[in-house]
């Protein structure tokens, strides 16, 4: 599902209009995005929670040239499902 087709189904659940739900959800990913870079965690109920973590710095080796590189440590984004979806997606059959 892409984003156009992510904001019709939205807009066919809630009956506001494709421009309003672009902006609605446009609006509700900029607020998660304001929040994660400020540090904090974001906890969508029923859906999971999301939170910044620092990653520490590691030893690389390039297989081919067997040089050893040192990558520096970085903040990255985790998601941890909620049990109810994560129980949602493993009874689910292809």
């Amino acid at each position: 599902m892409n984003s156009k087709e992510f904001i019709n189904y939205l807009s066919n659940r809630t009956g506001l209009g494709s421009k309003e739900t672009a902006s609605l959800t446009a609006t509700a990913v900029s607020a998660i995005v304001n929040e994660l870079a400020d540090g904090n965690s974001v906890t969508v109920p029923s859906f999971g929670i999301f939170e910044v973590k620092k990653k520490l710095e590691r030893v690389l080796v390039n297989p081919t040239t067997k040089q050893r590189m040192l990558v520096p440590p970085k903040m990255v984004v985790n998601f941890k499902p909620n049990t109810s979806l994560r129980s949602k997606i493993k009874n689910e059959e292809p």
